[in-house]
């Protein structure tokens, strides 16, 4: 007499993925996706690129001559290099990134191009006595470089770059006099609130002042896990 075997049922209901893989996966996919991103964008040292602009915008608009204003410009320039080269490095190394590879490497080719156009034509236009141009081509090929570099970090720094450009088309078409405003405006004021932004979100601040995501995240995960336990 043959033993019965195990009671089946008739129809076996499939089983679902378990929540927690799922988020498991987005947790793996979002960590491989900012991988690819150079995220040693310095936001403090943004900050301070933008309060050494204001400082530079109030000298230069006092200037008798457009050598002169040019001349603090062109400090203000090399000034705001000396903050951000050994800021970004600092925070890859915080990041275990490198600036020469990977994302780093293609964040500075692409800003790079923008940049040797804009000292090029800082040289025609001077010597063209065409200084009341420059601020609209700094604005907008300063802001053309971040946008192409934007493209591999994170998605701040796109749209500080948009905003730098809209700012150098409006600083073309202004008088004269108004060219120290656009560039207060832009290379300031545009810099220290997005320099602060980037500081708060991806910097480590946030993460020191809340944990590992900041409140808002916090309150949409309990919102999910609530309405899971519900179901």
């Amino acid at each position: 007499m043959a033993l019965p075997g195990p009671l089946r049922s008739a129809s076996q209901a499939p089983i679902p993925i378990d929540a927690r893989a799922a988020d498991h996966l987005r947790y793996i996919r979002e960590t491989m996706e900012r991988a690819a991103e150079f995220t040693a964008v310095p936001g403090w040292g943004g900050v301070a690129m933008g309060v050494t602009a204001l400082v530079a915008a109030f000298f230069a608009s006092r200037q008798p001559t457009a050598e002169r204003w040019l001349n603090i410009w062109l400090i203000e320039a090399f000034v705001a290099v000396a903050i951000a080269a050994p800021a970004a490095a600092t925070k890859a190394h915080r990041a275990n990134a490198k600036l020469l590879s990977g994302p780093g490497r293609k964040f500075l080719l692409s800003f790079a191009p923008p940049i040797v156009v804009g000292g090029l034509l800082t040289y025609s236009l001077s010597h063209a006595g065409l200084h009341a141009l420059l601020p609209g081509v700094w604005l907008l090929l300063y802001g053309t470089g971040i946008v192409t570099a934007g493209a591999f970090s994170v998605r701040v720094v796109p749209i500080m770059g948009l905003c730098l450009m809209l700012l150098g088309a409006a600083a073309l078409f202004v008088p004269r006099g108004m060219g120290d405003l656009f560039m207060a405006l832009g290379f300031g004021f545009v810099q220290i609130g997005f320099g602060l932004w980037i500081a708060w979100r991806y910097g480590g601040l946030c993460k020191f002042l809340w944990g590992s995501r900041p409140p808002f995240e916090m309150i949409t995960l309990h919102a999910s896990a609530a309405a899971r336990w519900d179901q």
